[in-house]
């Protein structure tokens, strides 16, 4: 089964929807072979470098108030808490382009490595747990590499392809795919290029989703 996680490092029900479909994937067991690609897909493709702040920024784009928005946080809270990912403050919003660059760059090395098939999703955890959990920028260098450090990829060529501007085309051309794709909010679950799983959604409800899939296809 080929899974396409469409999502970006500045959505939070990202974050709750990554750790839902891995716990679902743990209950579905071994003799589902799973093949987990993150595909990118950015929520603020003009933010400037130096990003905004997150409340004032998400309260003009969706049209909420300082109420409505701290319920909506509270939310968000409770659904991480219940799938193991921890909230923690993020008083600003950042671009993210550069992060899908290194995430492409870290499928590639999974796809080549013997010993680090999981180069890729390991750097997606790092990334979303630097932003959601602690706060920190996932467009600066120094927050890349360290989540490259912790997902076992080499720090030197990171810093190479941070410094390359590579894989910007190939970003660019993934990004376009998944919107001409009907992609318009993430995460997006994409299973075998045909079924689409929308949203953060609860285990049980991923669970059931591919197991359904599953007997369709065989």
């Amino acid at each position: 089964m080929k899974i396409d996680f469409v999502s970006d490092i500045a959505c939070p029900w990202c974050a709750v929807g990554l750790n839902s479909l891995e716990l679902a994937l743990t209950r579905l067991g071994p003799e589902f072979e799973v093949a987990l690609h993150f595909q990118p897909f950015e929520l603020n493709p003009t933010m400037a470098a130096e990003g905004a702040d997150a409340a004032a920024y998400l309260k003009a784009k969706y049209g909420m108030d300082d109420a409505q928005l701290a319920q909506n946080r509270g939310v968000i809270r409770e659904r991480g808490a219940a799938v193991g990912f921890e909230f923690g403050e993020r008083p600003w919003v950042w671009n993210t382009f550069d992060a899908h660059r290194l995430l492409h760059w870290a499928g590639l090395q999974a796809r080549l490595s013997q010993t680090q098939p999981d180069a890729q999703r390991q750097l997606k955890h790092a990334l979303l747990q630097a932003y959601h959990g602690q706060g920190r920028n996932p467009g600066a260098e120094d927050v890349l590499l360290d989540a490259a450090r912790q997902a076992g990829l080499d720090v030197e060529q990171a810093r190479q392809v941070l410094a390359s501007g590579a894989y910007a085309e190939e970003v660019r051309t993934a990004e376009q795919f998944w919107q001409q794709a009907g992609i318009s909010s993430v995460p997006a679950v994409v299973v075998n290029d045909r079924h689409l799983i929308s949203g953060g959604q609860p285990p049980e409800v991923f669970e059931q989703a591919l197991r359904q899939i599953a007997a369709q296809e065989n």
